[in-house]
């Protein structure tokens, strides 16, 4: 659950949300005989300073956790298709300008062959650059600022973390990039669990 960032902009929320239909439609227009995927990107960090969780415990006893203080990490860039109920992700050492061609090529192979993906994302700084080669098989549509509540992948990022990454040790790089690539493996062969996760109403009532 995200607390609203206090320069979020509730009726530009709910404007891209009430619009997102006439969005969709608008470039399924532009390209009549090419069916279109809406896919949702975004990119978290895992590392040896993980984070707290909810577990099941006696009643009234409060469990103790490993916690690591230490600091390597990687980032994890994951892309997901509600309806296909798939997703695609990267293990990269940084979140950065250089990384981001990578993702958007894997995310490009992922796409259905012959259809087009609506790639819905925030507004991070190698997300926007102009010298981002984008695949031509993929448009990039930008949310409101400081909107994470509307980025449906979100909630798959806090997943992974309660079910496979929180109160673990990594010892290094090497262990946080398995434990990471494992965690992303298993959630996809959940059948139905992206779908999940991730089928917002207001995204499957669109009709691409």
């Amino acid at each position: 659950r995200h607390v609203l960032h206090p320069a979020a902009d509730r009726e530009a929320q709910a404007a891209f949300k009430k619009t997102f239909p006439a969005l969709v439609a608008g470039h399924g227009q532009l390209r009549p005989q090419v069916p279109l995927e809406i896919w949702f990107l975004d990119e978290s960090r895992v590392g040896q300073t993980g984070r707290v969780c909810r577990r099941w415990f006696t009643k009234g006893v409060r469990p103790r956790g490993r916690r690591d203080l230490r600091h390597e990490s990687v980032h994890l860039f994951g892309a997901v298709c509600p309806v296909r109920d798939t997703g695609v992700a990267l293990v990269l050492p940084v979140a950065d300008t250089a990384a981001m061609p990578l993702m958007l090529d894997e995310l490009a192979n992922t796409v259905t062959p012959g259809a087009h993906a609506l790639v819905i994302l925030d507004r991070a700084g190698w997300h926007t650059s102009r010298s981002l080669r984008v695949p031509a098989n993929l448009t990039l549509v930008f949310l409101p600022p400081y909107s994470p509540e509307l980025n449906a992948i979100e909630r798959v990022w806090l997943y992974l973390k309660e079910r496979f990454l929180s109160l673990r040790l990594h010892n290094d790089y090497t262990a946080i990039v398995a434990a990471t690539s494992k965690a992303w493996k298993r959630l996809c062969k959940q059948t139905g669990r992206l779908a999940s996760l991730t089928a917002y109403p207001w995204i499957m009532r669109v009709k691409p």
